[in-house]
């Protein structure tokens, strides 16, 4: 087989609902809402959180919570970009710092990402993908024959802020695997377009103030994430995601979700 060391092949999808139901058997995917579920997701790990459980539904979340048991789990979510009523978290990573996090399981639920996350179910390899930890992922993936890179985008519509981050990605998995340039990397055209995006906007706070995405969160009062989002590489930990919960693998191995809980609304 082929390993990306030699040319690995990359494939991108830019909204949540594009990548459902592609085949992604074999392939490591990356799964990017930077707007803000993954760099929530991030910064809880990085302050202590011991596992994240996605669902896609606030109803499936509520079960779930109860199910796992109240004392030690905490909800957290968004819909139209504020917090979900009856949780206890919402989805800005200020909140999620070590003394409401540290040892907890997390119950999550946001329009796009934990979404993109349930899309990715067939995928060899799942992990999650922000600013904050951007080099630690091109590292951990350097080695995959077959990336597939998912941005959650907006309400299933493309989002600048997370093709972007797609677009650093590639750059950045070209300079672990000594190249100057993506030029054994084989990319599929929306690849291509992201990683043309790359060379043309600084990551700031101010660009993501320009995205839909950063906007709509400035105008429901929550711009001061922003600067959180835009923090480049002030993580070295890559969460991933096995059979339904997210994890950062050196933490251990975290509880399955109980049986019947499908996590995905159905």
């Amino acid at each position: 087989m082929t390993s990306a060391r030699e040319g690995g092949r990359v494939e991108a999808y830019f909204s949540a609902v594009e990548a459902e139901g592609a085949d992604m058997s074999g392939r490591t995917a990356v799964v990017i809402d930077v707007i803000r579920a993954t760099t929530v997701i991030v910064e809880a790990f990085a302050n202590g959180a011991r596992a994240i459980y996605p669902t896609v539904s606030t109803e499936d979340a509520i079960k779930l919570a109860h199910t796992l048991g109240r004392e030690d789990t905490v909800l957290c979510g968004e819909r139209k970009g504020l917090k979900v009523d009856g949780f206890q978290l919402g989805n800005s990573p200020r909140e999620f710092a070590p003394e409401k996090v540290a040892g907890k399981r997390l119950v999550m639920s946001t329009t796009n990402g934990t979404r993109a996350l349930w899309a990715c179910q067939g995928a060899e390899r799942t992990v999650v993908l922000s600013f904050l930890n951007l080099r630690a992922v091109a590292q951990a993936v350097s080695g995959s024959p077959a990336l597939t890179l998912v941005c959650a985008g907006k309400e299933g519509r493309f989002a600048l802020d997370d093709a972007f981050c797609a677009g650093l990605l590639i750059r950045e998995l070209a300079l672990v695997l000594g190249e100057t340039g993506p030029g054994r990397l084989e990319l599929n055209d929306q690849a291509r377009a992201a990683l043309s995006l790359a060379g043309n906007f600084k990551l700031d706070a101010d660009f993501l103030r320009s995205t839909a995405a950063g906007a709509a969160l400035v105008d429901v009062g929550l711009g001061g994430d922003l600067d959180a989002c835009a923090r480049s590489n002030r993580h070295a930990l890559v969460p991933e995601m096995t059979d339904r919960v997210l994890s950062v693998p050196s933490a251990g191995t975290p509880q399955r979700p109980p049986a019947g809980i499908s996590g995905n609304g159905s």
